[in-house]
């Protein structure tokens, strides 16, 4: 996907993201999501925050509260932005749907996967059903099996092959694992204990002993 048609997801995303928000109880508002330690709200605000990036001296003032942390850092800020009214967060997605305005340590690509896997954070544990585009779900796979750090997801899947059943997308060496891009994507981010059921092949029990440690966190 280039540039544009990535800034055309992430825009539609941003707008249905809104509207399954808009939707949700103020219990499932505080629910817990798929990133451990973080609810709902948390990574609603998380996204919101990602079209209206803070400026660089109010990042280096986090930094030295968060004690150079980077994702307590990610997680205080969020958590600060949560405690708005719901009605605001979902006012941001809104709002600023089609903004390209970009963090300092980012770029769309890595905004893409995020937004795409953030939305199952969100949908997985209320049971709402929110599909990928695959397209997008590709690219995002794509990305996170080559950019390291957060995920390391080529250290972590170490002796696993990646096949998606539903495109044409392969990675790695080893024991073969199957299964829809989404879900590779949602293991690729570290969601293990979510995806695991949706994959079959040897590579499943390569994994199985890690899926205790299958929630994420927001990159």
């Amino acid at each position: 996907m280039d540039r544009d048609e990535s800034w055309r997801v992430i825009a539609e995303q941003r707008l249905s993201l809104a509207d399954l928000l808009e939707s949700l109880t103020e219990v499932e508002w505080e629910a817990p999501s798929l990133c451990d330690g973080w609810r709902v709200r948390d990574v609603a605000a998380h996204v919101a925050m990602a079209s209206q990036p803070p400026g660089a001296w109010f990042m280096v003032r986090e930094g030295v509260r968060a004690r150079g942390r980077f994702h307590r850092l990610n997680h205080d800020v969020a958590v600060r932005h949560a405690g708005r009214p719901t009605s605001q967060i979902v006012g941001e997605l809104r709002d600023f749907a089609a903004s390209r305005a970009l963090p300092a340590v980012t770029n769309y690509r890595n905004v893409l996967f995020d937004i795409l896997v953030h939305g199952q954070d969100i949908a997985v544990p209320l049971g709402r059903d929110r599909p990928m585009p695959l397209d997008a779900a590709r690219a995002g796979a794509t990305r996170v099996w080559t950019m390291g750090w957060p995920f390391w997801a080529r250290r972590r899947l170490r002796g696993v092959r990646l096949v998606a059943t539903d495109t044409d997308w392969t990675a790695g060496e080893g024991a073969a694992l199957h299964g829809p891009t989404d879900a590779l994507l949602l293991l690729l981010t570290g969601r293990i204990a979510v995806a695991l059921p949706r994959l079959s092949g040897p590579g499943r029990d390569h994994l199985a002993g890690r899926a205790s440690a299958g929630r994420g966190h927001a990159p």
